[in-house]
């Protein structure tokens, strides 16, 4: 059976952004895939918990996409976690709802990848800036597996922003049909690399 997608869309300058333009363009027309846009769903920030809980309970896989907002993520998906993870539905000794679904990132940044290292301008590591989404995932009983990223955005051309497309639609495809090797991916720190394994 292919694995139902949810992918939660958070940003709040989309009309702006040339790689979540091309990223989201290249989302597979599946109906086992959900595009999900927070802001166009919630423009006054009135989020329907409920609804959000139950497309949750609808997927196997789910995907917070947004920009690599000041470190985290746009206000918008904040909310969103701090309303709909409730606690004795997605947390709690009653709140197993979400229990075994897979959560993943998948990120954009305008800065290259060595901005963040502890020698870089960022000083950490994407997966240490990402972590109190990991642990908000672990508290909530579901698998948090290694960001998608997508770096060094404000320097692509039209062809980057393209093979930046085209490159998430296969890795969607394949998470849709095959789902993650859990010991395998555990060891890189992007989803990306561990793709790459997958595809050469």
């Amino acid at each position: 059976m292919p694995n139902k997608i949810l992918i939660i869309f958070a940003h709040p300058l989309f009309e702006k952004s040339n790689a979540h333009a091309a990223l989201v363009r290249h989302i597979p027309g599946s109906p086992n895939i959900t595009f999900h846009d927070l802001y166009q769903e919630y423009p006054e920030f009135d989020i329907d918990m409920k609804r959000e809980q139950e497309l949750l309970l609808l997927h196997d896989i789910i995907i917070w996409q947004h920009p690599m907002y000041w470190y985290s993520c746009p206000p918008l998906l904040k909310q969103w976690i701090d309303i709909v993870l409730e606690h004795g539905w997605a947390y709690g000794r009653e709140g197993k709802a979400l229990k075994d679904k897979i959560l993943m990132q998948v990120i954009t940044t305008g800065g290259r990848r060595e901005n963040y290292s502890p020698t870089g301008r960022d000083r950490f590591t994407i997966m240490q800036l990402l972590e109190p989404f990991n642990q908000t995932a672990k508290v909530c009983n579901m698998t948090y597996i290694p960001p998608y990223v997508v770096h060094g955005t404000h320097s692509m051309d039209a062809e980057g922003y393209e093979r930046c497309g085209s490159a998430y639609r296969a890795a969607l495809e394949y998470l849709e049909n095959k789902g993650v090797n859990l010991s395998e991916i555990s060891k890189y720190p992007y989803f990306n690399e561990w793709f790459q394994t997958k595809i050469s």
